[in-house]
């Protein structure tokens, strides 16, 4: 039996890809192995939305290279997005790889892998306007959250982002596929799903949008959290809101990528909506779900921004109040409309802009989750913490990570947990009755800087 080892790079939608890639080779006989030392296939699952990630993929591709030369018969394969960008470079000009599969044909690996074992090289990275993989089962291996993609491709064209030149245009699977999936992993004792999609909410099979879909899934198993990313501000309907308010298992937590503070910037970067669209979707979702919680995506040092435009983007966050928020420094990627821009403002500006507005997140972020103290909080234990075998990770519906004592619980158990203390990104709590480790009552740990 030939073993594949997987090394994933990117979002959720490239863990899911991940998990259809095993399935496919499962299916004809492969293994897995999480030692890439026992592998006779190594795959790379790549990311392409910024330079940066590119830059660590090549850093992990020579040093398969250089595993290579060691072990003359192992097979090297790129998947994803990066190889629909850089099929040719990698395999004909710098010889780095045996194989480049892009993400609409994963169906043909088997077939590229067994011609790469005798010496034929593999290049398959056309898009498709149908692919959904909707008939494969993927391959999981844990058994408490799945990700679980209900569409591939993006129609929105925003002059920053690859994705429609990588994955393609928007193609949605079945609704009842992704029903019946959903009862797969209910059986199965999966505790939590995350619906995905480069833009999930433009979600549509026939009559049915991602309103529908939200309810129907939710319907499937009262126990069972619902989540989903990434949803664009423009596709928000007052019909999802609705339901994602009436389902009591849809988890109150959204993340709503705002990108700049800017109108003008919005534009430019082709984003379809104005701030004070913006701002009425944050008043209705929290007026649906006053507790709900609101993450967002910022960009800083789009072509032409300025430093009042910077500002605005700090004042949106002030208004809004996210409970977590991404921030990037803008790099420009071929092919986008941006691409044709200057990308005038300096690294170093760009950075000043970045650490800025990670700092005032953190203040908000601390000061939202210092509310929390004394609160009783439902939390699904995920698993032990990765800094102590006497302690357990889990999350709340509205997705903070909460950190406590083990009392003889297990993984994918729902228990209440009395908050105690917290930092920026973590809440720490007890069990209600359980001893304290607070020596004078409440607390907070400081702002790390």
């Amino acid at each position: 039996m030939k073993r594949v080892y997987i090394e994933t790079y990117g979002c959720q939608m490239n863990v899911a890809d991940s998990e259809v890639v095993g399935g496919i080779l499962a299916r004809r006989g492969y293994g897995f192995t999480n030692d890439m030392s026992d592998a006779d296939v190594i795959l790379v699952n790549t990311c392409a939305i910024r330079d940066h990630a590119e830059q660590r993929i090549y850093g992990r591709i020579g040093l398969f290279g250089t595993y290579k030369k060691q072990r003359p018969g192992t097979l090297i394969g790129i998947l994803g997005c990066m190889a629909e960008r850089l099929r040719f470079k990698l395999v004909e000009e710098e010889k780095l790889v045996d194989l480049v599969v892009g993400p609409d044909e994963y169906r043909k690996l088997p077939e590229l892998i067994e011609n790469a074992f005798v010496g034929e090289k593999g290049i398959a990275t056309r898009l498709s306007r149908v692919e959904n993989y909707e008939d494969i089962v993927p391959l999981r291996t844990e058994g408490i959250s799945a990700w679980l993609s209900v569409m591939r491709g993006c129609d929105k064209f925003c002059s920053f982002c690859v994705v429609p030149f990588t994955r393609g245009r928007e193609r949605s699977r079945s609704l009842a596929s992704v029903v019946e999936e959903v009862r797969t992993l209910a059986e199965r004792g999966f505790k939590e799903v995350t619906l995905l999609g480069q833009n999930v909410n433009s979600y549509r099979d026939g009559e049915y949008d991602f309103a529908d879909l939200m309810r129907s899934v939710a319907e499937v198993d009262r126990t069972m959290r619902i989540r989903f990313t990434t949803s664009h501000p423009q596709d928000m309907s007052d019909r999802l809101i609705e339901t994602i308010a009436a389902n009591s298992n849809i988890c109150k937590y959204i993340h709503l990528p705002v990108q700049s503070g800017s109108n003008r910037i919005l534009e430019l970067m082709n984003r379809t909506y104005t701030i004070e669209h913006y701002l009425g979707l944050v008043k209705k979702i929290r007026t649906a779900m006053p507790d709900a919680s609101l993450t967002t995506d910022i960009i800083s040092g789009f072509p032409t921004e300025t430093e009042e435009e910077h500002r605005m983007t700090v004042d949106l966050m002030r208004e809004v109040r996210y409970d977590g928020a991404y921030t990037f420094k803008y790099s420009p990627r071929e092919n986008t409309k941006a691409w044709e821009m200057v990308d005038d403002v300096p690294e170093e500006v760009k950075g000043q802009r970045v650490f800025e507005i990670s700092q005032l997140q953190q203040k908000i972020s601390h000061e939202l989750n210092q509310r929390l103290i004394g609160k009783v909080e439902q939390v699904l234990v995920e698993g032990p913490s990765k800094k102590s075998d006497e302690e357990w990770t889990g999350r709340t519906d509205t997705n903070r990570t909460v950190i406590f004592s083990k009392n003889g619980e297990a993984s994918g158990e729902y228990i209440d947990i009395v908050i105690e203390r917290c930092n920026p990104a973590t809440l720490f709590g007890r069990r209600p009755g359980a001893h304290s480790d607070c020596k004078a009552g409440f607390k907070t740990e400081a702002v790390t800087q």
